[in-house]
């Protein structure tokens, strides 16, 4: 069974493309997510076949019509969740090759507009946070070649919790700075507000965060910017000697809900799928009193939120973690729906009353 990581891509013998969602996978399938489908008015084509993104609701009844063998009851969550077959598997479309062989039809000659925007990035990170190519990469709709002509945005990956640490770090001295690479001059530029309000508008659905908070929070992240117009992501995947777990060794057991103040211990995976945050001097407010070890954000408006030795309020599901050869431990889930309504993790003080920097 060949390794797949999250951000991944997974064409099937049914000519459909998943993307990985997970670092590990149950013996007989992968675990994904239904992007793109064969339909003759989509809007993007490969191959002479034209097909369309689906969104998740569309992608469950899909499947649920047309091939229910990909939809697996997850016995370790106790929920429902897409997943290809192995049998099913014609292609494993990887970003870290994909843009090595972007590269190659650079260095070729190829000098489309996309293909040089692909390469000031990645040469940026490489030559400004020294993070070497083979820990680059480029996921979303350009890795399996389905990306419209004009692309909305850029998902572009950094292998290594701390090689992603570093390329924050870079885009936010750098940002909205002239730099110059092998004589070509390359300007990163930061989101400007009235790209959050889009954003703002679209992901959030109560009042957990005012509109000013949500700017604030997004503006201090650092991990989306823009370049000639274009939006790109900086996406955080594990390099593989850094997942240690696998699929059989740990199930969770929903136990409640609880709201708790703590101070956040360590954020390195703050960017990761789930976002981790370590917790210590833990204080819980309401709901289920357990000795919580760890706040799990499945949504990325609370992806990046926090930072070391911030004091926070959170508010979510109250998991049971049962981990082989460890004691069992808790963790507080935020999003654990699409909207996450009343689910949360953000400074304890709000940053707009205080005016934090």
């Amino acid at each position: 069974m060949e390794k797949v990581r999250t951000r991944d891509f997974i064409h099937t013998t049914d000519d459909l493309f998943f993307a990985s969602t997970n670092y590990t996978h149950p013996e007989d399938r992968y675990i994904s997510f239904l992007r793109y489908i064969p339909n003759p008015k989509g809007d993007r084509e490969k191959n002479e076949t034209r097909y369309s993104k689906v969104s998740s609701e569309e992608a469950y009844s899909y499947l649920r019509e047309n091939y229910p063998e990909y939809l697996y009851f997850c016995e370790n969550t106790q929920i429902e969740m897409m997943g290809v077959p192995l049998t099913k598997v014609k292609q494993i479309i990887k970003p870290e090759e994909r843009l090595k062989e972007i590269k190659k039809s650079y260095d070729s000659g190829n000098n489309n507009e996309i293909i040089k925007k692909l390469i000031d990035i990645a040469d940026f990170f490489h030559f400004k946070a020294g993070i070497d190519y083979k820990n680059l990469g480029i996921s979303g709709s350009i890795l399996p070649g389905l990306q419209k002509k004009e692309i909305s945005d850029i998902d572009f990956v950094i292998y290594g919790l701390q090689n992603h640490r570093q390329a924050i770090a870079t885009f936010k001295k750098y940002h909205n700075k002239e730099i110059n690479i092998n004589g070509r001059k390359i300007i990163l530029n930061k989101i400007e507000d009235n790209f959050w309000q889009k954003v703002y508008e679209k992901r959030m659905r109560d009042s957990s965060l005012s509109k000013e908070e949500f700017f604030w929070y997004e503006n201090r992240k650092f991990n989306r910017g823009l370049i000639r117009g274009t939006l790109f992501d900086i996406l955080a995947t594990r390099n593989y000697d850094e997942i240690t777990e696998s699929w059989n060794d740990t199930k969770y057991e929903p136990i409640g809900t609880s709201k708790i103040e703590c101070v956040i211990e360590d954020a390195l995976r703050s960017f990761d799928n789930p976002a981790i945050y370590k917790i210590k001097n833990l204080k819980v407010i309401e709901g289920i009193n357990e000795n919580i070890s760890e706040i799990a954000s499945f949504t990325h408006t609370y992806a990046g939120e926090v930072v070391e030795n911030e004091e926070v309020v959170a508010k979510g599901k109250i998991e049971k973690v049962m981990k082989v050869g460890c004691e069992d431990s808790y963790r507080l889930v935020v999003g654990t729906t699409r909207e996450s309504i009343d689910e949360y993790v953000k400074l304890k003080d709000s940053p707009i009353i205080n005016k934090k920097e």
